[in-house]
């Protein structure tokens, strides 16, 4: 057929093919088909594929590319990664896309890092570590051996670890390397806390006794206890030291001269918590910048402002059951703005400003034999007399766990502790490292859960 023919044909069949259905469209297509040959089928795959395949990120502008990326889940980012340079590179320039997968594992952001390389990096870092957490390889166990009778106390800080025992001793112990930094001969230690150059103990003796590290000299003395001393803690500060008794009663004294400045009342039970920290938040009762007194027995947590002496009454009292039908553990969290404290019926969030519970929290395991170690704003680190849980607090779900041997379960909760706690907080990569957890054990040992370094 001439050229000029074949264009007016062309030309015809067109004008006739845009007149019919759609129907009529496909059975005319599906004619054709069924009448060319290799040549002619080669040729529409080629046009075909052009139309149809066509690569959107590399089309798109790259705003709009980066909010589809956004949409899509982690491991679905992954393999798009494998189809195209162009797909890995586009893909691995957003770095909102890798910034938001990682807050979704429980990841801090830093937003001043907007290095997208870095975040993917960071993401799988992250995938690792939860993988590690769910299939018990994050953790890694240590003892520490040199007591020779029951170790009752334990207290943290910035990597080191005391003990304080029945064999009239504290050994301060660098938790890194495994050896004992100090020791000294002190009286039998319900609790502990120090700092670099002093020991606070409280004793069964009824006492409480501060230490010099350096001599090991008794620098001063308490006495005005009839009870066991189960908790104490002190600010420099405020040249404050509060404690907890068996005698029911908490009280506030000097740090320096060691004279008793008050002595609250109204608890019925062993007072097994004492905590000291400044509010965050304004109320009716207290403002931002005045200092707390948290005590807790078994049924109820007192509220009491410290730096009024004069008459200082009990601000509230939080219980979780009128009845005292359901008991406290001795675990309690303050950070100024939530308390935090785990019961018979699970782990109850109270907010400091209205006294109201925000939630409580009933993990999948029994609560009445559950434990809370910490809380976090992501993670809390729970334990009961076989395992440590890792919850994700957004889902209430227990996302790792770690295998504990037979330990000697206080209490008064004074024989374990968490560690490093900044991680509950979110993981960046760096905090994911140190002690994660320490008990006494029956043959004098302490046993440390520590992270696994993530490879």
């Amino acid at each position: 057929m001439e050229k000029a023919a074949f264009e007016g044909w062309l030309e015809s069949v067109s004008t006739t093919f845009l007149a019919l259905s759609d129907q009529q469209r496909n059975q005319s297509l599906d004619h054709l088909i069924s009448l060319s040959g290799a040549a002619q089928l080669r040729h529409l795959s080629n046009r075909l594929e052009a139309l149809l395949k066509r690569d959107f990120l590399r089309l798109l502008p790259l705003e709009l590319a980066f909010y589809l990326l956004r949409w899509l889940d982690p491991q679905t980012l992954l393999t798009c990664c494998l189809v195209c340079k162009q797909w890995n590179k586009v893909i691995s320039a957003c770095t909102e896309v890798w910034q938001s997968v990682c807050q979704d594992l429980g990841w801090r952001i830093d937003e001043s890092i907007q290095d997208a390389t870095h975040w993917k990096g960071v993401y799988l870092k992250a995938k690792l570590r939860m993988k590690q957490l769910r299939e018990e390889d994050a953790f890694e166990t240590s003892s520490l051996i040199g007591h020779s009778a029951r170790v009752y106390a334990l207290y943290y800080r910035d990597g080191l670890l005391c003990t304080g025992s029945d064999d009239l001793s504290a050994k301060l112990w660098d938790v890194r390397t495994g050896q004992c930094v100090y020791g000294i001969q002190t009286h039998t230690c319900a609790t502990v806390k120090f700092d670099e150059q002093k020991l606070v103990t409280g004793s069964f003796d009824n006492t409480i006794a501060c230490w010099e590290w350096s001599t090991g000299a008794k620098i001063q003395q308490f006495r005005g206890h009839t009870g066991a001393v189960f908790s104490i803690d002190y600010n420099d500060e405020l040249d404050t030291l509060v404690s907890g008794s068996a005698d029911f009663t908490v009280k506030v004294w000097s740090l320096s001269s060691g004279t008793c400045v008050n002595t609250f009342t109204g608890h019925t039970e062993w007072v097994t918590k004492v905590h000291l920290q400044k509010s965050q938040v304004e109320s009716m009762m207290h403002s931002p910048g005045d200092y707390i007194l948290l005590s807790v027995d078994k049924y109820e947590i007192k509220v009491w402002p410290i730096g009024r002496e004069i008459n200082c009454k009990c601000l509230k009292t939080l219980s979780v059951s009128e009845d005292r039908s359901v008991c406290l553990q001795p675990r309690l969290q303050f950070d100024g703005r939530y308390i935090v404290c785990s019961s018979d019926l699970g782990i109850y969030h109270w907010d400091f400003a209205s006294f109201d519970v925000i939630r409580v929290i009933k993990p999948q395991q029994d609560p009445s034999s559950l434990s809370l170690l910490s809380f976090g704003e992501v993670f809390a680190l729970l334990f009961d007399n076989h395992h440590l849980y890792v919850m994700d607090l957004r889902t209430e779900v227990t996302v790792g766990r770690w295998p504990l041997p037979a330990y000697r379960k206080s209490k008064r909760g004074s024989s374990f502790l968490p560690g490093v706690t900044s991680w509950l907080n979110g993981l960046d990569g760096k905090n994911d490292a140190g002690l994660v957890f320490a008990t006494s054990m029956p043959d004098h040992s302490i046993h440390l859960v520590l992270w696994r370094e993530n490879g």
